[in-house]
């Protein structure tokens, strides 16, 4: 298992876009894209220039790029102490269900927040996880001949101030992980968790010791989160096959 560190939002973009394709000619298998981006805007489908609050010079002084993008939603943020999910997975032929798939995203990010001690749920006619201070995470995908791209960020250590430059997804307020909790987290081990419940959610198997982040030395796990991209390789083929 390697693990990723930070990463531009445009490389990102370009890293989806390759593996997308060798997903969908099934040169590769289903891979889960974990990463932090510096400061960025983005805007989805349902979205426009309108959502963001400051003109792009301010935006550049303080840093924060401004994507426009192919994937559901309208507008949303991601920027450091975020962890951020692209799954890259086809979900054909049997979770052919693009509902389905929204829902089991938010099922492994519930698990993954309850583990560290907060309540988290869904609220009807929405998209992504919520608690009562607020929404914690925010998701926002796209499909292509049933291979998935783009996906989920997770506010953990979030400077939740930079939601202060957009009108969020439908207005919501929004709150992170050391807010609701007065700590910080280490994002290695809220990543763990991620893939441990993905693999759960989506009945995949992954060894034992990818999943004790405590059992590797620390250069290992600078070396994994120093790594160009995390992928976690396990198709549905082989769940499929078991069922039958």
């Amino acid at each position: 298992m390697q693990r990723l560190g930070r990463v531009e939002y445009g490389v990102a973009l370009e890293l989806q876009t390759k593996t997308e394709r060798l997903v969908q000619a099934r040169e590769q298998s289903d891979t889960l894209l974990l990463l932090e981006h510096p400061h960025v805007i983005t805007i989805g489908r349902r979205g426009d220039g309108a959502g963001i609050l400051l003109p792009q010079p301010l935006l550049d002084a303080r840093g924060v790029n401004v994507f426009e993008t192919n994937r559901g939603g309208k507008i949303t943020y991601h920027g450091l102490g975020q962890v951020v999910g692209y799954p890259i997975v086809n979900l054909s032929p049997d979770r052919e269900d693009v509902h389905r798939y929204v829902r089991d995203l938010e099922e492994v990010l519930i698990r993954t927040v309850n583990d560290f001690g907060v309540e988290a749920f869904r609220i009807s006619g929405l998209t992504g996880v919520h608690t009562t201070q607020g929404k914690v995470a925010a998701i926002g995908v796209h499909l292509a001949r049933w291979v998935t791209t783009h996906g989920f960020a997770l506010n953990v250590n979030t400077d939740l101030s930079y939601y202060d430059l957009i009108v969020a997804c439908e207005g919501e307020p929004v709150t992170s992980l050391k807010r609701l909790l007065g700590r910080q987290l280490k994002l290695a081990d809220v990543e763990d968790r991620i893939i441990k419940h993905f693999a759960d959610v989506f009945e995949m198997k992954i060894p034992d010791a990818e999943l004790d982040n405590k059992e590797r030395s620390g250069s290992q796990q600078n070396q994994e989160r120093n790594a160009a991209w995390l992928v976690y390789r396990k198709s549905f083929r082989t769940r499929s096959t078991k069922r039958q």
